[in-house]
């Protein structure tokens, strides 16, 4: 008997997402990849005219005020979202309420005290940042007032990690989309009207001030709502038992975060320090072109960690296992026909993008789309360490990577220019990224043969 064209659509569909956690998986991905397209087209018109309204030298100088003051803000703070999700997750699993609620808590002063600690730094920092990172004098002010944002963000990951644990993706997606909103229109705004970079890091301000102030109002009455109104007078003494694990996550995460920023976050710096202002704006338009490839795949991460948090905690690890396999078969469906479209079309897209004066850019993007590429498949590898409390495998990969990258920047940098900064990024995350997903890979058989034998 022949099916009904929606009767097929309905088998492949139930083919494809077998699993209920791989459904709700692509479920509140699709939530954040809507806001994510959009904010993403929203960012590529911001751009388009913040970019004109710069210029090269422009852009560089605007990219080294952002990674300074991320810089600084990860240096002090902890991945304090990845420990919001494994450990709230896991005591709600256990009905252990209030000890979920302490960890809220906890992670809302730890994160707060890095963020009034980032913006001394920023303060007493920024006088070095001007001499090493922009080549225009007299620009101490902009990384001052860019370096607002930590303030801004005062607890945004500790309530973004309560929001992936209870599903809050739709609420967040609403925000991300209003924010962009924001941005986009006062960067044009700023076009028309003749303005400069002060009135471009203010619209960038607005629209991060619109989305913290959105995401943690949310969480805040996400947590009233699961543990009623005195959730905050929880005492801290509740995770007296598993305090020490808690601070081993959550100081393991923190140093591999630092790692990162070296090795990966803080390219806008490396480059403008040794090439100067233009050559960072190059830079930056490269990767602000990966970010198509990104779209949506970036949700996936904070999706998936918390299920496969819950599907570890409960010893399924054959869902586990399926649903990575998945996962990277969608990733690579999506991420191959991109880097190909980009290979093949890429000096086009950055004239219409950022104009024919950004043209250089287009090698670097050839070069950081190999490694970025990589990545997007096998996007599931730190969570999934982190999910089998595994936190210092990836910190002891991405440190050997870091430190490799770092002494190769110094000896190739002076020759290759550009080039070898886009080489050893592309480098870096595919070494990293292939040794953490075999890790992963490797782990799964062993728990897998171990509930067969048992």
């Amino acid at each position: 008997m022949q099916q009904n064209p929606l009767e097929w659509l309905e088998n492949l569909y139930q083919r494809a997402l077998k699993t209920e956690m791989l459904r709700r998986i692509v479920r509140n991905s699709g939530y954040l990849v809507s806001a994510t397209v959009f904010s993403a087209a929203m960012g590529m018109v911001q751009n388009a005219f913040s970019f004109r309204v710069l210029g090269v030298a422009g852009v560089g100088l605007l990219g080294a005020l952002g990674t300074f003051t991320n810089v600084l803000n990860r240096l002090t703070s902890f991945r304090i979202d990845e420990m919001v999700v494994r450990y709230i997750r896991l005591y709600e699993e256990r009905k252990e309420h209030k000890k979920a609620a302490a960890v809220f808590k906890m992670a809302g002063l730890l994160e707060m005290a890095g963020a009034v600690a980032a913006f001394l730094l920023i303060l007493g920092l920024a006088p070095l940042g001007v001499r090493l990172f922009s080549d225009q004098p007299n620009t101490e002010q902009w990384f001052i007032l860019y370096g607002t944002l930590v303030l801004i963000n005062l607890i945004f990951d500790t309530s973004d990690g309560m929001l992936q644990v209870f599903n809050r993706f739709g609420a967040k997606a609403i925000i991300d989309i209003v924010q962009s909103l924001v941005r986009v229109g006062l960067t044009i705004a700023v076009y028309f009207t003749g303005g400069g970079l002060f009135e471009i890091i203010l619209a960038e301000l607005a629209g991060r001030i619109v989305r913290s102030a959105g995401v943690i109002g949310l969480a805040v009455i996400t947590a009233r709502r699961q543990w009623g109104a005195g959730w905050w007078k929880t005492p801290l003494s509740t995770l007296a038992d598993d305090r020490r694990s808690l601070l081993t996550f959550a100081f393991s995460t923190n140093l591999s975060a630092t790692i990162s920023l070296v090795s990966k976050d803080s390219e806008d710096l490396w480059v403008n320090a040794f090439l100067g202002n233009v050559v960072g704006g190059y830079y930056n338009v490269a990767r602000s072109l990966i970010g198509l490839l990104q779209i949506p795949i970036s949700p996936l991460p904070s999706t998936t960690y918390p299920e496969l948090s819950r599907s570890m905690a409960r010893g399924n690890w054959g869902n586990v296992r399926y649903v990575i396999q998945r996962g990277s078969r969608m990733a690579a469906l999506y991420s191959l026909p991109v880097t190909a479209f980009l290979l093949v079309f890429g000096r086009w897209v950055i004239g219409l993008y950022a104009g024919p004066d950004f043209l250089p850019a287009y090698p670097l993007l050839v070069i950081l789309l190999a490694g970025y590429t990589f990545a997007n498949i096998f996007y599931w590898n730190r969570v999934a360490l982190l999910a089998m409390n595994r936190p210092v495998f990836p910190t002891v990969v991405n440190f050997i990577g870091m430190v490799v990258k770092v002494v190769l920047i110094f000896v190739l940098a002076e020759r290759f220019q550009a080039y070898a900064f886009a080489g050893l990024l592309s480098s870096y995350y595919i070494f990293t990224v292939g040794v953490a997903a075999s890790r992963v890979s490797l782990d799964l058989r062993q728990k897998i043969a171990q509930g067969a034998a048992a």
